[in-house]
């Protein structure tokens, strides 16, 4: 009987260590390394914050350097900073530097946000992205007026994901896709609407910039601000919905 509770117990921890890591990169190190105190919680803010910071170190010797999370023109979700999910390659962030200063130029006071980037290292995946591993691969959020104009920096979901811009789709529904249709969640957005000429100015760069590869972005989307075709790409029906933020990759 002891045993078994032994191996319970085992089981359990290295699971929620296995659940960290997927998320976070360093939660799993930080949590195995916390089950040798007794106030575990504590050691596990402890531990987990020191090896974040570690990884801002430690990044650019694996080609990677982290998004900004506050201050400028271009900023990472603060939730994504905390998760270790806003480390590029320098050539993305180069270009992600370059699109936000034209549109803070273009229209001054932008903040372009950046959502999930990627893993200060490379191997493993964001869940549930099936790439984003190679530090190549960015989102962003869509920029967003309310009733008093333009809301810098804001977004109508906390995440920045899965606050959908309805439109027509060929897609039909189908249970086994990740095309999360999520309806129930809707109600729950900010009222915000989608700022059409920041929007029409990024997408419209996005395509026009050589070091940029593809652009997943909703079809009726791409239409509405006029940059169908070329690298602007439809991700495909079994894929999450890009009516929420945008996609982009070298």
């Amino acid at each position: 009987m002891r045993r078994m509770r032994w191996w319970v117990s085992a089981t359990l921890q290295l699971g929620i260590a296995g659940a960290l890591t997927a998320l976070t990169f360093v939660g799993g190190l930080a949590w195995l390394g916390a089950l040798a105190f007794r106030r575990r919680w504590l050691a596990f803010g402890a531990l987990y914050i020191a090896l974040c910071g570690a990884m801002w170190l430690a990044a650019p010797l694996a080609g990677r350097e982290g998004v900004p999370c506050w201050g400028g023109p271009l900023r990472a979700k603060g939730i994504y900073c905390a998760m270790n999910r806003t480390f590029v390659t320098p050539e993305l962030r180069a270009v992600l530097e370059d699109l936000a200063a034209d549109m803070a130029k273009a229209h001054p006071g932008t903040v372009t946000v950046m959502l999930d980037g990627g893993f200060p290292a490379s191997g493993l995946p964001l869940l549930p992205h099936l790439s984003h591993d190679d530090g190549e691969k960015a989102d962003l959020a869509f920029w967003y007026r309310d009733a008093t104009g333009y809301v810098p920096g804001r977004t109508r979901s906390p995440l920045g994901y899965f606050a959908f811009e309805e439109g027509p789709s060929d897609c039909p529904r189908r249970w086994q896709s990740l095309r999360w249709n999520m309806r129930w969640l809707q109600p729950l957005w900010r009222d915000m609407a989608l700022d059409d000429a920041r929007m029409r100015f990024a997408l419209g760069w996005l395509k026009r910039d050589a070091r940029v590869g593809k652009v997943f972005v909703e079809p009726h989307l791409a239409a509405r601000y006029g940059v169908n075709g070329g690298k602007m790409r439809f991700q495909g029906c079994r894929a999450a919905r890009h009516d929420d933020h945008v996609h982009l990759q070298l």
